[in-house]
């Protein structure tokens, strides 16, 4: 038993709460149940399921289609006087609820990229579930060692051919400062796109159409992100974005291949939100507190239960063809990008400096949803008092 608080190392916090994680997922839960049931997938794979738009998709599979669910991810266990992995805690508390629910989900906790946990994990799909139906691909590592070359990559946010200069926020402090990123080098883009790039949802998807354990008609779908002009050099148009042009166009080959099962690969562009690694890019957290507050003044706000709970509803599970733009994309980030939302951001962002930043932003919402990542900030959850760090999780596939 300890007592957790935040201890901050940059831009994350070395310590996560076992109960405010689970009051983040339970809410989530709640929120879906709330909505009711969606026309869904019932046999669900979610590779990268225990934080963001993956757990949320495990939620909404399970809570919003009574889905059976497998669950893999690459979280930290706990250990005597040293919390676990945010991740840990929201798979134990997803794990719990589902059991409560009378609902089949399993996990698995391993690196995805390798070749065992794929092997794994299409063992237990065959010998509990037969198929799935929906394959979510999630991951966000900043590291892979390929499973064939056995070379390690890592990926890289730098702009590409020039310096990047802009504004960025501290938003620990609110100081508004600018900030300057070096051009990549070398094979920084290389090594980038092998990380984050379409190649491991690749093998994923062959792999189990090798194994027989896709059904007829059955869908995957990554996640993706393109952003505003303001970002779009050290995003979209940097090492990063290069990354989502390869997952982007992956989603053609997936969809070739699964043309014997008459399947189809999805890449769905999703909206801003607040992350570990987001907070990490420069200028990211400036952007997302000037749209936070725009968005929530128009009452369109959403976070990742929100987002998928419409992709599902309103994109990937309805009667009618599902909806992209012209690159073959969903587009979830409808919201986000609508031209009035972006043109009063610009105006926004000129102005931005310390002194105002609080009544033009939404600084304080931007640190609330850091917080609640790591399990605190939550109402009703006693921070003085002593919790056990050492939760296990239910059902994980050893």
């Amino acid at each position: 038993m300890m007592i957790v608080k935040p201890l901050m190392r940059g831009f994350i916090s070395l310590t996560s709460h076992p109960v405010g994680c689970e009051k983040n997922v339970v809410n989530q839960i709640e929120y879906t149940k709330k909505k009711g049931l969606v026309s869904g997938p019932k046999k669900v794979l979610v590779i990268g399921a225990s934080t963001g738009f993956g757990l949320a998709s495990r939620i909404v599979s399970a809570f919003g289609s009574n889905a059976s669910t497998i669950g893999v991810f690459f979280e930290k266990a706990p250990a005597e006087g040293k919390t676990a992995s945010p991740g840990w805690y929201n798979s134990a508390a997803f794990q719990k609820e589902a059991a409560k629910a009378g609902l089949y989900a399993k996990s698995i906790n391993g690196d995805a990229f390798s070749d065992e946990i794929k092997k794994k994990t299409i063992d237990l799909i065959k010998s509990d579930l037969g198929k799935v139906d929906l394959v979510v691909y999630s991951l966000a590592s900043p590291v892979r060692t390929h499973p064939k070359t056995g070379v390690t990559h890592r990926s890289v946010l730098k702009p590409i051919g020039q310096v990047f200069t802009d504004k960025t926020v501290d938003f620990h402090t609110g100081k508004v400062t600018t900030v300057s990123i070096e051009p990549c080098v070398g094979d920084d883009i290389e090594n980038t796109v092998a990380v984050m790039g379409g190649e491991d949802w690749q093998m994923w998807m062959e792999a189990l159409l090798e194994a027989d354990a896709l059904s007829d008609n059955a869908m995957t779908v990554a996640y993706s992100y393109i952003g505003p002009q303001l970002t779009e050099a050290v995003y979209r148009r940097g090492t990063i974005g290069k990354a989502k042009d390869h997952l982007e166009a992956t989603a053609f080959k997936i969809s070739d291949l699964l043309k014997g099962v008459s399947g189809k690969a999805y890449v769905s562009v999703n909206k801003a939100l607040v992350t570990q690694a987001s907070s990490a890019i420069p200028v990211i957290p400036l952007y997302i507190s000037l749209l936070y507050k725009i968005m929530k003044a128009e009452g369109i706000h959403e976070g990742c239960i929100e987002q998928i709970d419409r992709l599902y509803r309103e994109r990937l599970y309805t009667n009618e063809s599902v909806p992209t733009d012209d690159k073959g994309r969903i587009r979830i980030d409808d919201w986000e990008m609508r031209e009035d939302i972006q043109a009063r951001i610009v105006e926004l962002w000129k102005q931005a400096e310390t002194e105002n930043l609080s009544e033009i932003g939404d600084l304080e919402g931007y640190k609330s949803d850091f917080f609640n990542l790591f399990g605190f900030g939550f109402e009703n959850v006693n921070y003085a008092d002593e919790v056990n760090e050492m939760v296990a999780i239910d059902n994980l596939v050893e």
